[in-house]
């Protein structure tokens, strides 16, 4: 601190900067769903609801579930479960200062959800060799439809998504 004598201002001189070791990603990571994990607590003790809270760290993104018996935290086809999941990444921004692709599940519907997909994404790849004609399906959000193309391409064949939200959709193309 320093004060000038002529008009009498004292000025603050700032700290020297201590060096900051970045946190390790998967620390961070971790720390996501920690974060999410807290905010769900807090939600479901509002909201007067049971439900245990899992986190796990899986290709490299943070994996928050809530093990519940009811439905009511999906909603009509995950429209809840997606809400919610915006809310956690949300919260985790607001703390971390940076964006989140944490997954949310509920009661094990995206797990769910995620064997439907491939099974209906290989009868269409089954069609669509058989018949060599593209196969668009139906609409889909951005979860089911990165599991439609992960799928299509694990099977040789080509899918792009098309259309605009909420009617976007995968066509499934022939290799």
């Amino acid at each position: 601190m320093s004060e000038n004598e002529a008009t009498g201002v004292v000025t603050v001189e700032p700290a020297a900067a201590s060096p900051v070791e970045p946190a390790d990603a998967a620390d961070e990571i971790e720390n996501e769903g920690e974060l999410a994990a807290d905010y769900l607590e807090e939600l479901l003790d509002i909201a007067d609801l049971d439900g245990d809270i899992d986190t796990y760290v899986e290709a490299g993104r943070a994996h928050v579930s809530i093990v519940t018996t009811g439905e009511k935290l999906v909603g009509r086809d995950g429209e809840v479960l997606e809400a919610l999941q915006d809310l956690c990444r949300l919260a985790v921004m607001t703390q971390q200062g940076r964006r989140s692709r944490l997954m949310l599940d509920v009661a094990g519907h995206r797990e769910k959800r995620r064997k439907e997909l491939q099974e209906m994404a290989a009868a269409a790849i089954a069609e669509v060799k058989e018949s060599g004609s593209s196969m668009a399906l139906g609409a889909m959000n951005p979860f089911e439809r990165k599991i439609v193309h992960d799928t299509v391409a694990a099977a040789g064949l080509v899918s792009e998504s098309e259309g605009e939200e909420p009617k976007r959709h995968v066509v499934i193309k022939p290799a």
